[in-house]
């Protein structure tokens, strides 16, 4: 197993996976991670999704845009920004009826207790990251996952407020695998002191040179590393199908669905 320092620094995303099933002891051993994750007041605002039917897999590794090696990872997990489960708990508890003796409105999940579960989610998730590597097991994250949301609603039988935030794929390397750790860019791009410091137009320039932004080959119409990445993550389709996806989450989670178990 690795020390923590080792695990976080040389971790890198994988793509391909030796087929051999992870060991129970590895699954639970991932799953406590995410269980000790820190969590907003210890309400625990997700609920993790363990694909195992191949079918659902197979459609993920096509509508996630694309990705064959989703349907080849030994072990998926899709983590959901919950608080589904406490809308009902406290439903159940006859919180409606408290709140009415108290002369108060029953306040429904807004926009800022779904920030708070994705929060509290990725914690989870990234702990389960870390655990995993710590084991000799890789993963990567699937952002894709919010993209086409009625259709992964539809998949997964999400109620109104239980959003997939995130998907993480996991595997131990094939044999002969070699792992790239890609450069990132330098520090003073990411670390402030204080306050928040307007880039300067030299900074920007610096910042088209950053070997973490220099593509091999420009996309076609750039001209520079800004407009190449703007065409490739930004502005590129997924981007749109993520902007027009999130949108429709969001008016669900709002208004709720009295049909599919919100309450209006």
């Amino acid at each position: 197993m690795k020390d923590v320092q080792a695990t976080i620094l040389q971790r890198a995303s994988l793509r391909q996976y030796d087929p051999t099933p992870l060991s129970e002891e590895d699954r639970e051993q991932i799953l406590l991670a995410a269980e000790r994750a820190p969590t907003a007041g210890n309400m625990m605002l997700y609920t993790i999704l363990e694909v195992r039917d191949q079918r659902i897999k197979d459609v993920l590794a096509e509508s996630c845009d694309h990705q064959p090696f989703i349907a080849r990872a030994p072990l998926v997990l899709v983590f959901l920004a919950d608080f589904q489960r406490w809308q009902d708990f406290y439903v159940a508890s006859g919180v409606e009826d408290l709140c009415t003796r108290r002369e108060e409105s029953f306040r429904r999940p807004q926009e800022s207790d779904l920030l708070l579960a994705c929060c509290d989610a990725l914690i989870a998730a990234q702990n389960t990251v870390i655990m995993a590597e710590s084991r000799g097991i890789g993963s990567c994250y699937i952002g894709d996952i919010m993209e086409r949301y009625e259709q992964h609603r539809e998949l997964f039988s999400l109620p109104p407020w239980a959003f997939p935030i995130t998907m993480l794929c996991y595997g131990r390397p094939p044999a002969g695998y070699r792992q790239n750790l890609r450069p990132r860019l330098d520090r003073k791009f990411f670390v402030q002191q204080d306050r928040y410091r307007p880039w300067s137009q030299e900074d920007l320039e610096d910042m088209a040179h950053q070997p973490a932004l220099l593509p091999k080959k420009l996309r076609e119409g750039a001209s520079n590393p800004g407009q190449h990445w703007y065409l490739r993550k930004t502005g590129e389709a997924f981007s749109r199908e993520m902007e027009r996806s999130v949108r429709v989450a969001l008016r669900r989670w709002l208004d709720g669905d009295p049909e599919d178990g919100g309450r209006s």
